[in-house]
């Protein structure tokens, strides 16, 4: 079973670094979920992650850095976008795809001439970098396509058996994944909601095209049809559809946005946030996913969000784990 060191420890972050040195997998914590990390200029520590979430590797992996400094390293193009980009969301959960350096292997990126980026803002992530002294190629510490890690706690349930470390660094703050935004040709493209809204990057760039949530891109992970899935079915309903009331017999769980005043019939009930607010709702999403799929529930309802802001993200999470919605 998997060790779980207190991040906060310098010792254990020079005992995960050690590990990441020798081409061994570490879980860590960001402010968006837990990574399960290699060395990313080592192909057979990064073929080791493949193997341990049983992971495509159609399925190109996001590069995390200490910061923009070494960008050049491994990007063969920063154009003012990028440095703009940069600039405002790192360290942050926004994620660029640049052209990429032959440095870094093509089982990362897929066999791609990109390479996906960023610099995480969690201080336990940006210490074990700094540590390590090389970028680290990191996946969520989860099976793939199942419902991403948020705690160490999570990752330990998941892949316990199958690493030997995970840095604990507290139950992630942002709660989703980063938004992914492709650079690498003249349409700047967010080919994935996340941690930073698109209004954000429209702010500072100008005007991006928004993909396809029905279509993946091989340029991103997290964006093939069926992702984020917890084992239970859940359905998701259409903005404005009220809310069906279970039967009798049935074990019915529920998932809705803030708390509902008439929820009769439901086993059980798991509200994102009080008073609906989004960020927070954001932040409790997937660990709410991994308690209704512990209760041995039959299906989960799931109440839509507003998709504004980082309700793209939730909605977007939500349509790839739904098997209806």
């Amino acid at each position: 079973m998997a060790q779980i060191l207190d991040g906060a420890d310098f010792r254990a972050i020079e005992v995960a670094a050690t590990a990441l040195r020798a081409g061994e997998v570490v879980a860590f914590p960001t402010e968006t979920v837990y990574g399960l990390g290699a060395d990313a200029l080592n192909e057979r520590s990064v073929a080791h992650v493949f193997a341990i979430k049983n992971r495509p590797q159609f399925d190109p992996l996001i590069v995390h850095l200490p910061d923009k400094a070494v960008v050049p390293q491994y990007a063969a193009a920063i154009d003012a976008r990028a440095a703009a980009l940069m600039e405002r969301f790192w360290p942050g959960p926004l994620t660029l795809v640049l052209r990429k350096r032959p440095i870094i292997p093509d089982l990362v990126t897929a066999g791609l001439d990109t390479v996906a980026l960023r610099v995480p803002a969690h201080p336990v992530a940006l210490a074990l970098l700094r540590a390590v002294g090389v970028p680290i190629a990191a996946p969520s510490a989860n099976p793939f396509g199942y419902v991403s890690p948020t705690t160490a706690v999570h990752v330990q349930e998941m892949l316990g058996d199958a690493i030997g470390f995970i840095l604990d660094g507290g139950p992630c703050t942002v709660g989703v994944e980063s938004t992914v935004c492709a650079l690498s040709e003249k349409e700047a493209v967010v080919l994935r909601p996340g941690g930073v809204t698109i209004e954000e990057i429209e702010a500072v760039i100008g005007p991006v095209t928004m993909a396809a949530s029905s279509q993946s891109d091989p340029r991103s992970p997290g964006t093939l049809p069926r992702h984020y899935s917890p084992h239970v079915p859940l359905t998701l309903l259409a903005p404005g559809e009220p809310v069906p009331r279970p039967g009798k017999r049935e074990r019915v769980g529920l998932l809705t946005l803030k708390p509902r005043p008439k929820a009769e019939g439901y086993t059980t009930v798991e509200v994102l946030s009080q008073d609906g607010n989004l960020l927070e709702a954001a932040a409790h999403l997937f660990g709410a996913l991994h308690k209704l799929d512990g209760l041995g529930l039959e299906r989960v309802i799931v109440e839509p969000v507003p998709e504004c802001g980082i309700g793209r993200a939730i909605m977007d999470r939500l349509r790839r784990a739904a098997t209806r919605g």
